[in-house]
């Protein structure tokens, strides 16, 4: 994976230019482009923290030496009426950046939020929780952030860091056995250090994996099994192969899945049914 530093200052320039265009005429308008101010960051919904640094990241580009004081960190719980941080700097910069600032931390705050209450639901098992590739384009990076902060673990960043044979890639390869040594060829020639997880829709699927996957397959996934369908298939893997349950998965049932024993879960609602937590930037006069 690319440096996320990296990631996060083309992620930041880029929004920014998408924003400001040829520029903030509102603010040029009615500000003077020298005069300085200073804004807090408002918390106005209970949930978890996310966002602070990225915030930071982003004053820091539109202005090389803003004071930015952080008063509340990623991942912690946070209440409404608390301040996260104060910033203070050229008003023009604080103006331009608003927006971004609250559209990062308002998306990543509300998946964290909704990740520690999966995570929550976890504690006391062995099983770990993981996020998908159901995110949004060009923000998966910030997205699976937030799960990170919220008590949950990155799975796939894309497709060039593990082969995950779906149904799909198994219905157009052929069977579950072709498909298995084909990856297997690929990686051998390609990189060896790919590791293959592998999608089953059913106990026949299962059974397949567990004949033609030894030493080449790492992870079963269990794609929509009910959780006594989950135990039947712990019984046939074993341990011979790490084992992750997907599909209808949620706060309700979370912890009857979790009971079964399987290594991981995958929940794509981390990201994809997370609600923006309310925040505000408001500008601070000084009397």
């Amino acid at each position: 994976m690319q440096n996320f530093n990296e990631q996060l200052n083309h992620l930041i320039k880029e929004a920014l230019k998408e924003d400001i265009g040829d520029g903030d005429h509102t603010t040029l308008s009615c500000i003077p482009p020298g005069k300085t101010g200073k804004a807090i960051l408002k918390i106005k919904q209970d949930g978890i923290l996310a966002g602070i640094q990225v915030a930071k990241k982003i004053f820091s580009i539109a202005e090389e030496n803003v004071a930015f004081n952080i008063y509340k960190n990623d991942g912690e719980r946070m209440h409404d009426g608390e301040t996260a941080f104060e910033v203070d700097a050229h008003i023009h910069t604080i103006l331009k950046c608003e927006r971004l600032v609250l559209n990062c931390m308002q998306r990543m705050s509300g998946i964290a939020t909704l990740t520690n209450k999966y995570a929550e639901k976890l504690k006391g098992y062995k099983t770990k929780l993981l996020d998908t590739r159901k995110t949004t384009p060009n923000f998966r990076l910030l997205e699976k952030e937030a799960v990170r902060i919220g008590g949950g673990i990155n799975n796939r960043f894309g497709l060039y860091d593990m082969l995950l044979l779906k149904d799909n890639h198994i219905d157009y390869c052929g069977n579950i056995e072709r498909a298995i040594d084909k990856a297997w060829h690929y990686i051998r020639k390609t990189n060896p250090d790919l590791k293959i997880e592998i999608e089953t829709r059913n106990m026949d699927e299962v059974r397949q994996v567990c004949k033609a996957g030894q030493k080449k397959v790492f992870r079963i996934m269990l794609d929509n099994f009910k959780p006594a369908q989950i135990s039947e298939a712990l019984d046939l893997i074993k341990n011979d192969f790490e084992t992750e349950a997907s599909g209808g998965i949620n706060l309700d049932n979370i912890e009857s899945y979790a009971a079964t024993g399987v290594d991981f879960i995958s929940v794509g609602s981390l990201i994809t049914q997370a609600q923006s937590v309310d925040l505000s930037l408001k500008a601070v006069i000084m009397n």
